[in-house]
């Protein structure tokens, strides 16, 4: 009896939408991230990018748990001396909430170009409009 692997030729591309509202952020990047691995498919290969297209609606009506608006930021630094650059989350939700999701989901993914791939068909809107109708998505509902 053999493994089956998994190769480029033989991937075959779902588009799942997953409602953020009312959900813990963590858990909703969770999920996108196992579905942009393709870790939730029977056909998983670690070294293949055989994940799925995510589309994530009401990134703002996702909530963070605990008292993370107030203690967890978000940090950059520009590389010059004295460049760092500190955003709460409550401003980061505020702001651009779509970007706190997409980081989270980032943050969960391999740190290689495998990840960097597998990042560009994560899809994040504020609200419950997205502008991907025509692939068809499925709603994720396990």
């Amino acid at each position: 009896m053999s493994t089956y692997m998994a190769n480029a030729d033989t991937v075959t591309r779902k588009w799942y939408i997953i409602d953020a509202a009312g959900k813990p952020m963590g858990k909703t990047a969770t999920l996108a991230a196992d579905l942009l691995r393709g870790k939730l498919k029977p056909t998983y290969t670690p070294h293949v990018d055989c994940g799925d297209f995510v589309i994530i609606i009401n990134a703002e009506k996702a909530v963070l748990t605990g008292n993370k608006l107030e203690q967890k930021y978000y940090y950059t630094h520009s590389g010059y001396v004295g460049g760092l650059k500190a955003t709460q989350y409550k401003r980061l939700m505020a702001e651009k909430p779509d970007f706190a999701m997409k980081l989270a989901v980032r943050g969960m993914l391999q740190k290689n170009s495998l990840g960097r791939n597998q990042l560009t068909r994560l899809k994040v809107f504020r609200g419950a409009e997205h502008t991907h109708q025509a692939q068809k998505p499925e709603v994720w509902a396990r």
